[in-house]
């Protein structure tokens, strides 16, 4: 896990808490070495608790806050979205390349 990853893991971890996220993985060029600090923008993977009903509200508060905390642009795709998808190239692209920063206990 890179520099700007560990040092907002506090507020990431509290983040997560707050809108019930079961599970939260970067993928993308920010776990590449592609990863430009003063342009790229973060790629992340959520998986939410089973319980909760996922809305495009909650989507779209959980994508604004990360981009808020990392102060840059952030793409919030959901587990299952990309598990569902039938381009299996990129499919299969991120869920090789994710990386964990955050699991519920």
């Amino acid at each position: 896990m890179f520099s700007l990853i560990k040092s907002k893991l506090d507020a990431l971890h509290a983040l997560c808490k707050r809108h019930h996220v079961r599970a939260l993985y970067l993928f993308g060029s920010a776990t590449r070495d592609d990863f430009e600090p003063e342009t790229s923008d973060l790629d992340f993977l959520v998986e939410f608790q089973p319980e909760v009903r996922v809305t495009f509200r909650m989507l779209d508060d959980v994508e604004r806050e990360l981009s808020e905390l990392f102060e840059r642009k952030v793409d919030l795709l959901t587990r299952s979205s990309i598990e569902q998808s039938p381009n299996f190239i990129r499919r299969r692209a991120i869920l090789e390349s994710m990386e964990p920063v955050y699991r519920a206990a």
